[in-house]
């Protein structure tokens, strides 16, 4: 059997690929993913820096930041939570500052990104951050964050290892 293609049938599949090809570009613009690292460099800075109004600028108003850990006295998981405010009185307050520059850890990997919502991995001096940020009224925001602490050295480790002079 012998299939004709009419003029018509070409411009709806072109129509088709050159859509496709609008879409691919969008989710893979090189402003957004610049935004989206702005966004993730101004929460780790803004914290390791005490830079509150950083801190905010990258947070959603709603953000919601969770971590599962372990009661050490029942071993059983317990819920962590904190709100966009707390988070940021928290960075005002200087909590990040406590981390000696030299252990300032920072490296940021856009996991995933799809039009207007992505993944980020922050991997910090104590802990590990995964972001779910999103285009909000068209700036990248922080809407949630799940992060788990890096397990502590040793302590065998912890004098393994050379002291600077």
């Amino acid at each position: 059997m012998i299939f004709q293609i009419s003029d018509f049938g070409v411009s709806i599949f072109a129509s088709a690929l050159f859509l496709n090809a609008i879409a691919f570009a969008q989710t893979t613009s090189p402003d957004d993913n610049s935004a989206i690292t702005k966004a993730a460099l101004d929460y780790i800075e803004g914290w390791y820096t005490g830079d509150a109004a950083r801190m905010e600028r990258a947070l959603h108003p709603e953000l919601a930041k969770r971590m599962i850990s372990t009661d050490p006295k029942t071993g059983r998981s317990q819920f962590n939570h904190m709100g966009a405010m707390t988070l940021v009185q928290r960075t005002r307050d200087g909590g990040g500052k406590k981390t000696p520059p030299d252990r300032q850890l920072k490296e940021i990997t856009i996991l995933d990104r799809y039009n207007n919502a992505a993944v980020v991995k922050i991997v910090a001096s104590d802990w590990i951050d995964y972001l779910e940020v999103a285009k909000f009224n068209g700036d990248w925001k922080i809407i949630n964050v799940l992060w788990e602490l890096k397990p502590k050295p040793a302590v065998s480790e912890l004098s393994a290892s050379p002291q600077k002079p």
